[in-house]
């Protein structure tokens, strides 16, 4: 097991194998794409690559990142390896949001759909609601906001179920699909909003890298070296918030990737933020693109959504990491 690596060693490997993912997204799918004819503008053949294998692998792409960085987040913020943005609700304040839009019919919302937006307002109402539960006389601690999160999450759960069994058939189809997860090709105008949305909260975030640092060895001792514990998690919460419920805005809750990336790159790269923060964007990226290939073509031409692929990859990684951390307790 490598623990420390050479810093540029380590960026260049992740950048590679995120290069080479892209491009195998791009380049593979349930249909043989002609390159040549695709970038000599032949349709239909230019057509795939521009308006859905790019669009779709530049989404698994922030998609996978965002939920990487995100588990890098809360795993920092509540010192826990099995931690991850789904814990604290937020993609549960997502789902609701969305199966309220699915069972009242919402359709569109200027040129997002009215699914995506109730997913994004649903993740924020949440967050508010966990900061407000988890807050008490301004301060805020780790442990407040896990069962705080643990608790909305489970209403939201509730209330999906609820609503769930009132909707008709169609609608019970459209809530099961989304609740999967899965990609597909958005536009452009949006990708350029995600991108602008995403791109100031991960520089934040790695801005921040020493601070997490810090707080990964305790509350108090972050508080004991002039760090102040509760608008750095207060920080956390939203800027994980942000990413996780930006990407499920549009995709739908993908389970695994913000728990097993950022695990395998602590045993990779060590615990040190300042490099396990871009690590954990560039292989959750990757992973999310690779995991779509396999969505595209594993029982082509039905497509399979990617949440159920991280899953089949995730769930008995999680196995194997609960029964690592028990034996790790127990010896």
């Amino acid at each position: 097991m490598v623990r420390r690596q050479n810093w540029f060693t380590v960026i260049t490997i992740s950048c590679a194998v995120l290069f080479i993912s892209l491009v195998v997204s791009v380049l593979i799918g349930s249909r043989t794409l002609n390159l040549s004819r695709a970038i000599q503008g032949l349709s239909p053949d230019h057509e795939i690559l521009v308006s859905l294998r790019i669009p779709r692998a530049l989404l698994a792409l922030w998609t996978g990142g965002a939920l990487s960085l995100s588990g890098v987040l809360f795993q920092a913020m509540l010192r826990e390896s099995l931690a991850e943005a789904y814990t604290l609700g937020v993609a549960g304040g997502a789902s609701l949001g969305a199966v309220l839009a699915i069972c009242f019919g919402w359709t569109v919302f200027g040129a997002f759909s009215a699914v995506s937006v109730a997913a994004f307002l649903g993740a924020a109402v949440v967050l508010g609601v966990i900061v407000l539960i988890a807050s008490e006389g301004g301060r805020m601690s780790s442990l407040s906001l896990l069962l705080a999160g643990i608790t909305v999450n489970s209403i939201c759960a509730a209330v999906i179920l609820f609503l769930s069994n009132l909707a008709g058939f169609m609608q019970s189809f459209a809530i099961t699909r989304w609740m999967i997860g899965g990609l597909d090709a958005p536009s452009y105008s949006n990708l350029f909003g995600l991108t602008i949305a995403l791109l100031p909260v991960c520089l934040l975030v790695f801005s921040r890298s020493r601070e997490w640092n810090v707080l990964a060895l305790g509350e108090d001792w972050a508080a004991t070296r002039g760090v102040s514990t509760s608008r750095l998690l207060l920080l956390g919460c939203v800027s994980g918030s942000v990413l996780t419920g930006t990407v499920t805005s549009l995709t739908g809750p993908i389970g695994f990737v913000g728990l097993i990336v950022p695990h395998a790159m602590r045993l990779w790269v060590g615990a040190d933020h300042r490099i396990l923060i871009p690590t954990s964007f560039l292989i959750g990226a990757s992973f999310l693109l690779i995991s779509d290939v396999l969505s595209r073509t594993i029982l082509a031409p039905v497509e399979v959504p990617v949440g159920v692929i991280t899953a089949f990859v995730g769930g008995p990684c999680f196995i194997w990491m609960l029964r690592r951390k028990s034996r790790g307790l127990s010896s």
